[in-house]
C-alpha cells in the first residue's frame, strides 16, 4: 500500500467509526423511546438493560452502516478538497478514481461484513431483543407501596399503608387483607407501625408489625357460599408480628425463544427462501382447491361442467402429484424390503410373523393413495376432457302443462326428452320458452338464492384467505430482498458521498451532515414506499426493495463524472455564469431581430 493510500484511508477511518457510533446511538435512542413505558418501573438490573440495548444496537446496524459510509465519505473528501489536498493529489498525476480506490476497497469489505451481519447477527439479535422485551412487558412493576392506597401486586394479599417514611422502610397505620383461602376479607391484620425490607437476594419481602390486632371470621359448617348463624369471630392482639411474602412473581421469567423464531426479522436468507417457497406452494394448493370445489357448490346447474385450470396451476399440480407419487412408491419399496427381510428372518427362526395393525393400516392407505394418483395421472395423460353437460331444463317427472292440456285445463307430467322426440313440430326452444313462462315456486326461488349466497360466501372466504396468504408471502420475500439491498446500499452511498464531497469541497459537520441527511431521507423514503407497495401487491417485492438502489446508482455515477471534470455544481459563481450566458444569448437574438426590422412583439 502506498503512502497516499494510507493517508486517504486513515482520514476516512476516524470519521467512519465515529459517525457509525453516533448514528447507532441516535437510532437506538429513537427506537427505545417506543418501549420506554414498558421498561421504566420494572426494577430491571443493569445486566438485563445492557443485554437489551446491545441486541437492539446490533439490530440497528443495517441502517447505520450505509448512513455512516455516506457521511464519513462526504466529510473525508470535503476536508481533502477544502485544504487543497485533493488538488495536490490531482496535480501529482493521480486521478480521482485512483484516489477513491483504497476507500472503495474498504467499502467493499464493509459491504461483505454488512451482508453477514444482516444475515446472521441481526436475526439472532432480533430474536434475543424482542423475546427479552416480551418478558419485560410481562414482568410486574417493582414493589411500590403508596400512601393511602391498597396495593394488590403481591398474590393473595392486599396491603394499605397510610404513611410511609422517607427511608422507604418505616411504615405507619398498616392494614393487611389475607386472601390465601379465597374466602373474602375474613382475615384482617391491623398494626400501628412496622418495617418493610427484602431478604434472601430480594426473593422475599419481610414485614415486621408492631402493636396491632388480628381478626379472623370463620364459618363452622365450612360452607363459603351460605352464611350460617354459627359464624365465629376470633380476635387477638400482638406487640410484634412478622409476615414473609414471596416475591417470585416479580422476577423476570424467560420465555422459550422458539416461539418467536417464525417472525420474518428473525430469519436468515436460507430460512426465508424456504419460507417463501413453502408459502408459494400453499398458495397454489389453495387456488387449486378453489377450482376443485366449484362443482360441489351446485346441485344441478353446472354440476358436471368442467373449468380448465390455468396453465401455471396445471403444471404445478402435475409436478406436485408426480413428486408425491414417486415419494410414496419409494417409501412403499422400503417397507416391502423391510417386510421381506423380516419374513426371511422369521422363516429362518421358524417363527410366525407378528403383524402390526398400525403399519398394516398405514400400508393400505399408502397403496390406496398410490392407486388414486396413478389413475388421475393416467386420465390426464390421455388428455380426455369431460364434456360439458347440457343444462337440464327440468327434472323429468315435473308437473307441466302441455299445449293440448292448456286448452282443456288439465295438468299432467311431461318428460322433456320424450316430448322433444315425439313432437316433430315443437322445437326444444318452444319447450324452454314454456318452462320460462311458467311461474316458479317460491321454494325453488328461495333454494336457488340460498345456494347462490353459499357459493358467493365460499368464494369470498377463499379470496380473503388467498389474499392473506399472498400478503404473508410478500412480507417474507421483502425481508429476503431487504437483507441484500441494505448491504449493496453501502456501495451506493459511497458512490454518492465521495464524489459529492470532492465537488462541495467543504469539511466538518455542516454541509456534509446536511447533504447526507438529504440523500439518506431520499433513500429511506423510496425504500419505505417500495416496501409498502410490495406488501400491498402493487409491485413485486424485488422491484420495491431494489428501487432505491436502482434510482440512486445513476445519481452517484453522475456525481462521479462531474467530480472527475472538476464541475462546480454547488458554487454560486457557476450558476451566475450560466445565467449570464443565457442573458447574453437572449440579448444578441433580440438585437439581431431589431436590426432586421422585426420587433420581438411581432
Amino acid at each position: 500500500m502506498k503512502k497516499i493510500d494510507k493517508l486517504i484511508l486513515s482520514s476516512f477511518l476516524g470519521p467512519f467509526f465515529l459517525t457509525f457510533l453516533v448514528v447507532v446511538f441516535i437510532l437506538l435512542t429513537q427506537h427505545m423511546l417506543k418501549y420506554f413505558d414498558d421498561i421504566v418501573g420494572k426494577d430491571l438490573g443493569w445486566d438485563v438493560l445492557a443485554q437489551l440495548f446491545f441486541h437492539f444496537a446490533v439490530f440497528m446496524t443495517p441502517i447505520a452502516i450505509p448512513l455512516a459510509i455516506l457521511l464519513s465519505s462526504l466529510m473525508t473528501f470535503g476536508n481533502l478538497g477544502e485544504h487543497f489536498e485533493l488538488t495536490a493529489i490531482k496535480s501529482a498525476g493521480i486521478s480521482l478514481v485512483r484516489a477513491l480506490l483504497p476507500i472503495f476497497i474498504f467499502v467493499l469489505g464493509m459491504t461483505v461484513i454488512a451482508f453477514y451481519s444482516n444475515n446472521y447477527f441481526v436475526p439472532k439479535s432480533a430474536l434475543e431483543a424482542y423475546s427479552l422485551l416480551y418478558d419485560i412487558k410481562q414482568k410486574k412493576p417493582a414493589l411500590d407501596l403508596k400512601q393511602g392506597a391498597f396495593y394488590n401486586g403481591i398474590p393473595d394479599f392486599s396491603i394499605k399503608v397510610n404513611k410511609k417514611h422517607k427511608d422507604g422502610r418505616t411504615l405507619e397505620d398498616i392494614i393487611i387483607y389475607d386472601h390465601r383461602n379465597q374466602n373474602g376479607n375474613k382475615k384482617v391484620t391491623l398494626a400501628d407501625s412496622g418495617a418493610m425490607y427484602t431478604i434472601l437476594n430480594d426473593r422475599y419481602l419481610k414485614l415486621e408489625l408492631f402493636n396491632g390486632h388480628f381478626y379472623f371470621e370463620n364459618t363452622t359448617d365450612g360452607n363459603r357460599k351460605r352464611r350460617s348463624k354459627n359464624e365465629t369471630l376470633s380476635r387477638s392482639s400482638f406487640t410484634q408480628s412478622e409476615y414473609v411474602l414471596d416475591l417470585s412473581s416479580f422476577g423476570l421469567d424467560r420465555t422459550d425463544k422458539s416461539l418467536f423464531e417464525g417472525n420474518r426479522i428473525m430469519r436468515n436468507i436460507s430460512q426465508l427462501r424456504i419460507d417463501v417457497d413453502s408459502m408459494d406452494r400453499q398458495l397454489l394448493d389453495r387456488r387449486i382447491k378453489v377450482f376443485s370445489e366449484v362443482p360441489y357448490s351446485f346441485y344441478f346447474h353446472l354440476r358436471q361442467d368442467t373449468m380448465e385450470l390455468p396453465e401455471y396451476l396445471r403444471t404445478y399440480r402435475d409436478r406436485r402429484d408426480s413428486v408425491e407419487l414417486a415419494e410414496l412408491k419409494a417409501e412403499q419399496r422400503e417397507y416391502d424390503i423391510a417386510d421381506s427381510l423380516a419374513q426371511l428372518e422369521n422363516d429362518g427362526k421358524k417363527m410366525a410373523p407378528d403383524p402390526d395393525a398400525e403399519e398394516t393400516d398405514e400400508k393400505y392407505k399408502r397403496q390406496s393413495r398410490i392407486r388414486q394418483l396413478e389413475e388421475k395421472m393416467a386420465l390426464r395423460s390421455t388428455d380426455i376432457k369431460i364434456p360439458v353437460s347440457k343444462k337440464k331444463l327440468r327434472k323429468p317427472g315435473r308437473i307441466v302443462k302441455k299445449p293440448e292440456q292448456l286448452i282443456n285445463g288439465e295438468v299432467g307430467t311431461l318428460n322433456l326428452k320424450d316430448s322433444v322426440h315425439q313432437d316433430s313440430v315443437r322445437t326444444r326452444w318452444d319447450v324452454v320458452q314454456e318452462l320460462i313462462d311458467e311461474e316458479a315456486d317460491k321454494s325453488v326461488v328461495q333454494t336457488a338464492l340460498s345456494l347462490s349466497r353459499q357459493a358467493k360466501s365460499k368464494l369470498q372466504t377463499a379470496n380473503s384467505r388467498i389474499k392473506r396468504m399472498n400478503y404473508d408471502k410478500n412480507v417474507f420475500s421483502i425481508q429476503y430482498h431487504k437483507i441484500m439491498a441494505n448491504s449493496i446500499a453501502c456501495i451506493i452511498m459511497f458512490l454518492i458521498g465521495a464524489p459529492l464531497g470532492a465537488i462541495i469541497k467543504r469539511g466538518g459537520l455542516g454541509i456534509p451532515v446536511l447533504m447526507s441527511i438529504i440523500f439518506f431521507i431520499i433513500f429511506y423514503v423510496i425504500s419505505m414506499t417500495g416496501e409498502k407497495w410490495a406488501k400491498q401487491d402493487i409491485v413485486e417485492p424485488a422491484a420495491g426493495l431494489w428501487a432505491a438502489n436502482a434510482i440512486l446508482l445513476p445519481v452517484g455515477l453522475l456525481f462521479l463524472r462531474q467530480a472527475r471534470v472538476d464541475a462546480r455544481l454547488f458554487d454560486a459563481d457557476f450558476y451566475n455564469v450560466v445565467i449570464e450566458r443565457i442573458r447574453n444569448w437572449y440579448n444578441k437574438r433580440r438585437n439581431k431581430k431589431r436590426r432586421q426590422g422585426i420587433t420581438p412583439e411581432s
